[in-house]
């Protein structure tokens, strides 16, 4: 089965990603990437970098810890002040209005708003970011349904990890069903099972009605 990432898909994960510091992510070029540059241009003398541009050294997982951690813990005071369940229904309700605003950005990039296009979005490689951030396979991918199964994810290690998988479902797991449903009314993502929550697996099911 062929391993892609979900970059096809607009969801919280996507803003989440936008959000992390422009001067951390440039960090994760890492030395082979330098390397790498050196090696193909040896008589070009590198270019010196602002100190905020250097690389840190840090890996993807120390980047989502030191980018979420201040994050979880502010949304968990948030949650406490004003009360989980009214808290909770309050970002459920934002998502909603994100995942609408993003699905529509979304249809304006793509050549058509059909099932066809939708599976050739997710069969699509991931970006060098995705492919350190989730582990996913596809299942199935024929006219009628496009599954794919996560074996890993980042933000679901993050979270859980920070003892806020409350959280971190409501955040970047539940946008992804409002955002199925905006990008198409005949398409319906059918899920039973998240990392978020603590099964083994993201078994994303979307399925083409009508």
């Amino acid at each position: 089965m062929d391993k892609r990432g979900l970059s096809f898909m607009p969801s919280r994960r996507a803003l989440l990603k936008n959000v992390l510091p422009a001067s951390t992510l440039i960090c994760l070029g890492c030395h082979s990437l330098f390397a790498q540059e050196k090696s193909q241009n040896p008589q070009k003398p590198a270019e010196k970098k602002h100190k905020f541009q250097e690389d840190s050294g840090m890996s993807f997982q120390e980047v989502f810890k030191f980018a979420y951690r201040d994050h979880i813990e502010v949304m968990q005071f948030l949650a406490k002040e004003i009360g989980k369940d009214k808290f909770m229904e309050m970002l459920k309700r934002d998502g909603d209005e994100w995942a609408k605003r993003e699905a529509q950005k979304e249809l304006k990039t793509l050549p058509a708003n059909d099932f066809a296009t939708f599976r050739a979005e997710g069969r699509k490689k991931p970006d060098r970011f995705w492919e350190h951030v989730i582990t996913s396979t596809i299942i199935e991918d024929t006219d009628r349904a496009f599954e794919q199964k996560v074996t890993e994810c980042l933000w679901a290690k993050t979270y859980r990890e920070a003892e806020a998988a409350d959280l971190g479902y409501i955040l970047c797991c539940y946008p992804d069903f409002p955002s199925a449903a905006a990008l198409n009314p005949k398409l319906k993502l059918i899920r039973t099972k998240t990392l978020m929550q603590g099964h083994d697996c993201c078994n994303h099911r979307w399925v083409w009605e009508g």
